[in-house]
């Protein structure tokens, strides 16, 4: 996209690596000021990349992290008729104005915000089907009523919203027709050397290639049932170095197997290979084709 272009524009960060077609997705979600959708398997960097989105904006981040139980309306307000019964039985608080007990949701706080906020709605699919179409006239419009009140409240400037999903439900079409789509593919080994190279910089290239082959050998593994993500390799490679471990040391073998396999299925498939009397790779070549261009 040109830079003369007159929106606001995301580059990119230090800190996070995305390729030219996720920057492309972002500012199309600006320019288009529609919420951007982002997709891909836990641990590809989803959430991560609103925190980086509102760093490489100069924006602040509000985070609305979904749970099954969660609904539409506790993103915008709760009325707290609780405390409003408890101030009403125990004579505090001015009980008559019922503003006093309206509680702006983390929507709602970015519609009321003076400056520009990113928006994250993270992991959509985990609540129910109805949820994002209860969504769909804030976010087109971006205002909403308080109705015990009939207070407007009206987005004092539009937030750029990302959505996350982990693909385990599908979404309403005329939800994904409001949104720009993007689906974060899981990173190749060269990306993934410069994922790592972000969080372990100058790690010793020996070691580099050990970790990766085995990590990249256990996603090929059909018998798991969670392959392990980037964040997790990340977390290993940490546990690694704190632990003095060299290449050699992980050579023949794939040491704090739990840093990188979150249920017992997975090991005890592990277990077996080895009393199968299965090897570890230790290079490239052994991991098939695909790995060796």
């Amino acid at each position: 996209m040109s830079t003369s272009n007159p929106f606001l524009q995301f580059q990119g960060t230090d800190g996070y690596i995305a390729g030219p077609a996720l920057v492309d997705a972002v500012n199309a979600a600006i320019a288009l000021e529609r919420p951007l959708l982002v997709k891909g398997e836990p641990g590809t960097g989803k959430t991560l990349l609103a925190q980086h989105v509102a760093e490489g904006l100069s924006m602040p981040l509000e985070k609305w992290h979904i749970k099954s139980t969660s609904k539409a309306q506790e993103g915008l307000y709760v009325y707290d008729t609780v405390q409003r019964l408890n101030d009403a039985r125990f004579g505090d608080g001015d009980v008559a104005d019922i503003r006093h007990y309206i509680k702006l949701g983390p929507m709602g706080r970015v519609f009321a915000a003076e400056d520009r906020h990113v928006l994250l709605i993270d992991e959509v699919d985990k609540a129910d089907l109805e949820f994002p179409n209860d969504l769909l006239r804030e976010l087109d419009e971006m205002r909403f009523t308080v109705m015990e009140t009939s207070d407007e409240v009206l987005a004092k400037k539009r937030p750029l919203v990302i959505i996350t999903s982990n693909n385990e439900k599908e979404l309403p079409d005329a939800f994904l027709r409001r949104c720009v789509f993007y689906f974060i593919d899981f990173p190749d080994v060269n990306l993934m050397r410069q994922i790592v190279d972000v969080h372990h910089p100058r790690l010793e290239t020996q070691l580099l290639d050990q970790v990766l082959v085995k990590f990249y050998w256990l996603r090929e593994q059909s018998e798991l049932r969670k392959k392990p993500s980037t964040s997790e390799l990340i977390d290993w490679i940490s546990v690694l170095l704190r632990s003095g471990m060299t290449a050699d040391d992980i050579e023949h073998h794939i040491p704090f197997l739990g840093a990188l396999l979150k249920n017992e299925r997975d090991t005890e498939a592990l277990d077996q290979f080895q009393e199968r009397g299965g090897n570890y790779p230790s290079d490239w070549s052994q991991l098939g084709p695909r790995y060796n261009n």
